[in-house]
C-alpha cells in the first residue's frame, strides 16, 4: 500500500511534539509539504529540525501561531492560504476532580479542543470544497466514548469534536472532501508521562508506572500498554491519503481496544 502525497498541503496543529509531531513528521514523509504549528518560533523550529533529522528533504512551513484565538488563525492562513490536508490535533488534558473544575476550566477546554478545529474547519473547508479535493482528520479520544472520572472536562470537549466532524462530514457530502475523527487510546508522550506520574507514585521507574496505571486505571486496554504516537500517525496518513476516499463522516479507532465496543 503506498501513500503518495505529493502536491498536497498539509496542516498539523500542534505539531511541535507528540503525536502531532509524529503525525507531521508522517505526512511529510508521504511527501506532503507540512506546516508545522506550536506557539512559538523556537518549538516550531526544533520540530522542523527533528522532521528534517528522518527525512532531509521534507518540504516544511513554520506556522507558529496561537490558533486557540482567531488572530492565531489569521497568522495560519498567511502562512499557508490553501490546504489540502488538516489535522486537528491540538488538544489540552489534565487530571482535575469533578467538582473541582470551574466555568473558566469549561470555557478553556471547548475553546482550545473544539473552537479552534471549528475555526480551522471554516477557513481551509470552502476552499477544499471548491477544488473537489481535501482531508480533514480532528484528533479525538477514547475519553470521547469512556468519560475518564478524572477529567470530565477533557472528555466532554472530545465528545463534542466527534459531533463537529461529523457535522461537517456532512456539509462537505459529495465534494471529495473527507472529515473524520481519530479515536486516539491512551499514547506515549511526554504530557502523558506527567500525567500517569500525577496518578500513581512518582518513584516508580517508568515501565513499572506505565503498568500500574495501564492495570490501575485503563485496565480496558487490550493493548495493554502504551500507544506510540507513530502509531496514530500511520492511521492519520492513511486517512489523509486518496486510499480513504470511502471513509467520511466516521470516528476511527486507534486505541489499543480501549473502546469496549464491536463497532466503531
Amino acid at each position: 500500500m503506498l501513500i503518495d502525497l505529493s502536491g498536497r498541503t498539509a496542516l498539523v496543529t500542534g505539531s511541535t511534539q507528540g503525536i502531532g509531531l509524529a503525525i507531521a513528521s508522517a505526512l511529510a514523509g508521504a511527501g506532503a509539504r507540512v506546516g508545522v504549528n506550536g506557539r512559538g518560533d523556537e518549538k516550531v523550529a526544533a520540530a522542523i529540525e527533528t522532521i528534517r533529522a528522518t527525512w532531509p528533504e521534507a518540504d516544511l512551513v513554520p506556522v507558529a501561531a496561537d490558533v486557540t484565538t482567531p488572530a492565531g488563525v489569521e497568522t495560519a492562513r498567511a502562512a499557508l492560504p490553501e490546504v489540502d490536508i488538516l489535522t486537528n490535533n491540538l488538544g489540552i488534558f489534565e487530571a482535575k476532580a469533578a467538582l473541582e473544575i470551574t466555568d473558566d476550566d469549561w470555557q478553556r477546554y471547548f475553546d482550545v479542543n473544539v473552537l479552534s478545529a471549528i475555526r480551522l474547519i471554516r477557513t481551509y473547508l470552502p476552499g477544499m470544497m471548491g477544488r473537489g479535493w481535501g482531508r480533514i482528520q480532528n484528533i479525538a479520544s477514547d475519553s470521547a466514548i469512556v468519560i475518564p472520572t478524572e477529567m470530565i472536562h477533557y472528555g466532554t470537549s472530545k465528545t463534542a469534536l466527534l459531533s463537529v466532524s461529523r457535522g461537517f462530514a456532512k456539509e462537505a457530502a459529495g465534494t471529495g472532501v473527507t472529515v473524520n475523527s481519530v479515536i486516539a487510546g491512551p499514547t506515549h508522550t511526554g504530557g502523558v508521562e506527567d500525567f500517569v506520574y500525577s496518578l500513581v507514585d512518582r518513584d516508580l521507574p517508568w515501565d513499572e508506572a506505565q503498568a500500574e496505571f495501564m492495570r490501575v486505571h485503563r485496565p480496558q486496554s487490550l493493548l495493554q500498554r502504551l500507544i506510540e504516537p507513530e502509531e496514530i500517525a500511520h492511521l492519520v496518513a492513511y486517512l489523509s491519503s486518496p486510499l480513504a476516499s470511502a471513509t467520511t463522516g466516521a470516528a476511527v479507532r486507534v486505541d489499543g481496544g480501549y473502546v469496549d465496543a464491536i463497532v466503531p
